[in-house]
Order: C-alpha cells, then sequence, then structure tokens
C-alpha cells in the first residue's frame, strides 16, 4: 500500500520530519504528563446509561434512547438531525453519519454535544453538506469492552446503537455514508474501533488520543494499570499491526491534536509507528491547542467536518 499523510498547521500545509528516534527520545517524560492527566480525567463518577439533555440549549439536537438486546436496558445517546432533513422535498433523502466518541471514563452521551454549535453553523452556512451526528454512550470504560464490569461499550455501539440508528432514521446504512470521530478517550476508542472494524466506516478522524497509555496495554499483555486488564491485543498498536496485515477495506484517517496537548508527543509518536506499518493518514496538528476538543474545533472543526465530507464524496462516487 502506498504511504501518504500530511501535516496541516491551520491553513498552511506542510511535511514535519518526524525520526524515530526523536519521538521515542521524547515519550518516557511525555508518557508520565499524560498518564498523570489521563488519571485525572478518570476521577469516579456515577455512571449511567441514560443522562438528561438540557433542552433547548443546542439547535437541532435530541436525546433518545434505545433498549439495549444484550442488556434489557434502555441506553442514550444524542443526535444532531441537519436542517435539510426535515424539508419536505428531502422527505426521500438519505444522509451520512458521524458517530462520536466522548472523552472521560466514565463519560456520557451528552459529553461532547457542546460541539453542536459550530457543527450547526458549518451545515447551516452550507460550508459543509449536510450530516447526522450521534454522540455515543461509551459504557463504563468508555469505548472499551469490559466484562468484568459488564460494561461491553464497544459492543453495544457496534451491534446495537449502530443498527438503531439506522433503522430510526434516513441514514446511509453501509460505510460509504459512515463516520467515526472522538477525542482523548473517544480517540483512543475512534482508533482501536477503525482498526478492529473497517468494514464499517469509511471515514475516521480520533483526536488527542492517549497513545501512550495504549502502547503500555500492549507491552504489558493487556494491563492499563494494577485494577485495569483487558483482552491481550485490545489496544490501538495491536490492532493496527492486524489491519496492516490486511489494509482491506481501505481506511481514510485524520489523526488530529494540538501543540499544547499532553498526548502531543505521544500522538507524534504513534504517527511514527503507523508510517513503519505503511497505513495512510493524514494530520491536522493545531498550534497551541490544549486538549480539548473544544479548541480543537473552535480552530479547525471545519477541516474536520470537510474530511469526513470528502471521504463520504469519494466513497460514494466508487460505488
Amino acid at each position: 500500500m502506498t504511504q501518504g499523510y500530511k501535516i496541516l498547521l491551520l491553513f498552511v500545509s506542510f511535511t514535519v520530519p518526524l525520526t524515530t528516534s526523536d519521538s521515542r527520545a521524547q515519550e518516557p517524560a511525555a508518557s508520565k504528563r499524560a498518564d498523570a492527566n489521563e488519571n485525572a480525567e478518570k476521577a469516579p463518577a456515577q455512571f449511567r446509561w441514560v443522562n438528561p439533555l438540557p433542552e433547548g440549549k443546542y439547535p437541532r439536537l435530541q436525546h433518545a434512547t434505545f433498549k439495549s438486546p444484550s442488556m434489557g436496558i434502555d441506553v442514550g445517546y444524542c443526535i444532531y438531525l441537519p436542517p435539510q432533513y426535515d424539508k419536505v422535498e428531502n422527505e426521500k433523502q438519505h444522509f451520512p453519519v458521524v458517530y462520536y466518541l466522548h472523552g472521560g471514563r466514565p463519560g456520557s452521551e451528552t459529553k461532547s454535544v457542546g460541539l453542536v454549535g459550530d457543527i450547526h453553523q458549518a451545515i447551516s452556512k452550507g460550508k459543509v453538506p449536510p450530516a447526522i451526528y450521534v454522540f455515543v454512550n461509551g459504557g463504563e470504560v468508555s469505548h472499551y469492552n469490559y466484562p468484568e464490569k459488564k460494561s461491553m461499550g464497544e459492543d453495544v455501539f457496534i451491534n446495537e446503537l449502530i443498527p438503531h440508528v439506522d433503522n430510526t432514521y434516513r441514514t446511509i446504512a453501509d460505510r460509504s455514508g459512515r463516520g467515526l470521530e472522538g477525542f482523548s478517550q473517544g480517540g483512543r476508542g475512534t482508533t482501536r474501533i477503525m482498526f478492529k472494524h473497517p468494514q464499517l466506516f469509511c471515514s475516521a478522524a480520533p483526536g488527542g488520543a492517549g497513545h501512550a497509555t495504549e502502547k503500555r496495554i500492549s507491552e504489558n499483555d493487556g494491563r492499563e494499570s494494577e485494577t485495569l486488564k483487558f483482552a491481550p491485543g485490545y489496544n490501538t498498536y495491536d490492532l493496527a499491526r492486524q489491519y496492516a496485515k490486511h489494509p482491506e477495506p481501505p481506511l481514510k484517517i485524520l489523526i488530529h491534536v494540538g501543540t499544547k496537548d499532553f498526548n502531543y508527543e505521544n500522538n507524534l509518536a504513534y504517527m511514527e509507528f503507523l508510517r513503519t506499518l505503511n497505513i495512510p493518514f493524514e494530520t491536522l496538528i493545531v498550534p497551541e491547542a490544549p486538549h480539548s476538543a473544544k479548541a480543537i474545533y473552535a480552530a479547525e472543526g471545519l477541516r474536520l467536518m470537510q474530511f469526513h465530507a470528502n471521504n463520504f464524496a469519494a466513497a460514494k462516487r466508487a460505488d
């Protein structure tokens, strides 16, 4: 597979040289900082599968639930329907969907909905084609399957939420109209899921992911910490290795991170790792942006939305 990647700084495109030695030299100190910040983000909180959404605060955003077949309980999600969805002349039109994975552990389906203002503005002004955005509840361990806590966040998303959305709304119900995005813990989830289920998504944009933690999981037989252990191979490093052996169907990937993000260096190291596997990707580096999806969207949200839109258009042409 031919390899291609681009570093994007605001509206200036250029290539940043990355070397394995430089990335690895930075990684130990960066890993400690990232771990400290990620642990702060994981402060204990009460987890719920259904969480209220303030009414009228976010344009065109609705809260809904579905009955989980595996758990027998209601699971919440938030869904943004573009203005074009309700127009009579478009009542037979089907729309692409971007699934957004929240940060934090645990998080909720309402955690990342603050991005809807930027999304709605871009679609309403015609800067990007209309798309549906679904904000996912990732379960108690945020987008991981974790049988020990009976929290199968990935399976509920992949096997239950996606079919429910396709059966309930006018979606393009195949990979040509399906994108995946997430930040922080959701960036980790996006990376794992895109490599594990490439047949489901044509577009994936992981952001601010804690790849230093994922690397530790890979190197320690699935153990993230003394109290948290995942199945061997269930991490962004090993799943990328598996995908690289048979990179089909091809994924369009955009890794995004800010230069002031505590995960910045380990994202550079992960980019270098993907290069060694000959996995193509683009990158969006946002100057001075901290570990914040809102800051990324304030500076470059349009670029992320256009990335998905371009991939949907290309997939449609290929069909």
